[in-house]
């Protein structure tokens, strides 16, 4: 459980350095180069993506609450637009012109509809950990970067984009779920 843990805890805090500590990012930038930075960045997220799989995959799922009889087929249901989200937040759509942080809003889902199916112990840890992640890190951008200017309209054929790209990783996450995770991932019971 301590390799889950520290998992989402480096995670957590590597992907929010650049706002809670940004002269210390930039004192290292400066010191070694951005392309350096980067990569030690690169190599510090792939060690907590590490730790999460290991320690995910070495904690027993002690029981922590049980999930409602429904919030397995509500998991299923939620992860399409979750997965929406993150994708459109890389190309023009108006979905941000709804949301400022589209793809941290589809993390914070993603793990919510995680929390709904599953009241183990590890899935609090993993899925409660990156939905506060997520939610601080957007409160967080907000205050620093101050008021929202939306992002100007895009043809509405724009909004396909992430809905196609959104249907094709929600199906190959279906069909590869129960490998990495050893649970199938299409259980609509309600």
């Amino acid at each position: 459980m301590l390799m889950l843990v520290l998992g989402v805890l480096l995670w957590a805090l590597v992907h929010s350095s650049k706002r809670l500590a940004p002269g210390v990012r930039a004192g290292i930038i400066e010191r070694i180069g951005e392309n350096p930075y980067k990569g030690i960045f690169s190599l510090l997220i792939i060690g907590s993506l590490v730790l999460i799989v290991f320690g995910w995959r070495g904690s027993v799922p002690y029981s922590v609450y049980r999930p409602p009889q429904w919030g397995h087929g509500a998991t299923v249901l939620l992860m399409l637009p979750a997965l929406i989200l993150f994708v459109s937040s890389n190309m023009p759509t108006n979905i941000k012109r709804l949301l400022r942080h589209p793809q941290l809003a589809g993390l914070a889902l993603w793990a919510i509809a995680h929390l709904l199916g599953n009241g183990d112990r590890r899935s609090v840890v993993l899925f409660a950990g990156l939905a506060l992640w997520a939610i601080a890190e957007i409160l967080l951008i907000n205050w620093r970067e101050g008021a929202w200017q939306r992002p100007p309209a895009v043809a509405r054929k724009q909004d396909l984009k992430p809905v196609i790209i959104g249907l094709v990783v929600f199906a190959v996450l279906a069909w590869l779920h129960p490998y990495f995770t050893g649970m199938p991932a299409l259980d609509l019971r309600f």
